[in-house]
């Protein structure tokens, strides 16, 4: 692979954070010449369909793998400072604590009403993003006045878990958007369509990549000399060799104006914890603790998100994940149980979307596959947004020079999954 031809076709399979900044680190190698190399980001809807268009966007340096982690969070700031990150894609460093609270009930913030049994939640499973020390801290209060969106009486514990130095933040959205955009600037295309099928048989690799088109539903074929499979939970679905499972995660985005803090919390919910609504009275986890993250953005809102579930098979498409409503207002009615502006803001969005991660554990897969041409970019978890520069970068380099050289990635090989 690291050898140059007279013209290369580079298919990247999906168009979210990892894909698109692949194609971005790709249009800046050294070797890339637009004369030689066609670019083609293949994703089935649009660009950040999936979860890379409703995450977090959370940066940190505790975050995991440690061997990819601080490349990326420094190509994070380095590509902010190049292209006005701040006000393209509103990056920023932040505060990170992690806070318990006990919730209270309140007026319904929503007049949905319907059924759901106490034990439904038991499926759910904790996002694996909070830093393992902060709970031992939590003990110690000494809550930042800034802080001040969280009621005074519902706070029991704060403790940091970063400062600006250590934990930044993106608009996924806007981060996702604006790496396919710079990248076709420099040459890249993009293709909406699905692929169906990678052609790596005989002695030479890969050779193609077919894929209806998402508007005529015809069969095209793309001539392919390097394929990388970057397609998050959908991997196996293309590749089935892939060892990638996918988790659902719910989340909301309220309209609140508040202090630039990321918030993992740990909510003990009253015995009588509900909603009520159409005359119904909806009761979830009496007595249980929840732990929805919150995130402050510089646009005047705040995202939040609960645990994820395994309870609805991961679809065709991102077009056809189902939101469970009760799921999302039930992150409401958590968050709305500690802070009177997350109450009385309005909700601009109840989402979901899937996670994708490696079932044997470890990962993500980054890199090699064993057929020469075919390479794996996906299995990032949460921390997709967080380790994507660094992943975008190493695939630059397996392509363009047949080899990681920016990080030492062993530990990561796709050959030791597949």
């Amino acid at each position: 692979m690291a050898s140059e031809t007279p013209q290369r076709n580079i298919v990247i399979i999906g168009g979210g954070i990892i894909g698109c900044t692949t194609a971005y680190f790709l249009t800046r190698h050294p070797s890339y010449s637009p004369q030689r190399h066609n670019i083609t980001i293949l994703e089935s809807q649009s660009i950040a369909s999936g979860a890379s268009g409703k995450a977090g966007g959370l940066l940190a340096l505790w975050a995991y793998p440690s061997n990819i982690v601080p490349l990326s969070y420094k190509l994070h700031a380095e590509l902010a400072k190049e292209h006005d990150g701040a006000n393209r894609w509103g990056y920023r460093a932040v505060h990170c604590g992690s806070l318990s609270a006990r919730g209270r009930l309140h007026e319904p913030t929503d007049t949905k009403g319907g059924e759901a049994a106490e034990g439904k939640g038991e499926e759910w499973q904790k996002l694996p993003k909070t830093d393992p020390n902060a709970k031992a801290k939590m003990a110690a209060k000494g809550i930042p006045k800034d802080l001040d969106w969280f009621d005074a009486d519902a706070v029991t514990g704060y403790s940091e878990m970063g400062d600006p130095r250590t934990t930044a933040q993106v608009h996924p959205y806007l981060f996702t958007t604006s790496m396919a955009d710079l990248a076709v600037e420099a040459g890249a295309k993009v293709i909406l369509g699905s692929a169906t099928a990678i052609d790596y048989t005989g002695p030479h690799g890969v050779k193609a990549v077919t894929y209806e088109d998402k508007e005529t539903k015809k069969i095209h074929t793309l001539p392919a000399s390097d394929v990388i499979l970057a397609a998050g939970p959908w991997t196996s679905h293309i590749f089935p060799e892939a060892p990638i499972d996918a988790m659902r995660a719910h989340s909301v985005v309220v309209q609140a104006d508040v202090s630039p803090y990321a918030i993992f919390s740990e909510i003990d919910l009253p015995r009588d914890f509900g909603r009520k609504g159409g005359g119904d009275v909806r009761v979830r986890r009496h007595g249980k603790t929840v732990s929805p993250e919150m995130y402050a953005r510089p646009d005047g809102t705040v995202y939040a998100c609960g645990e994820g579930d395994h309870l609805v098979p991961l679809p065709k498409s991102s077009d056809l994940v189902q939101c469970d409503p009760d799921r999302c207002q039930d992150i409401i009615d958590y968050v709305s149980s500690i802070s009177t502006p997350l109450r009385q803001g309005a909700i601009l969005a109840r989402q979901a979307c899937y996670l994708p991660s490696v079932s044997t554990g470890g990962g993500p897969l980054i890199g090699e596959t064993g057929i020469r041409g075919l390479l794996l970019a996906t299995g990032h978890t949460c921390w997709g947004i967080q380790n994507s520069c660094a992943t975008g970068k190493l695939m630059s380099e397996f392509v363009f020079e047949g080899k990681a050289k920016s990080a030492n990635v062993a530990s990561l090989d796709p050959r030791r999954f597949l």
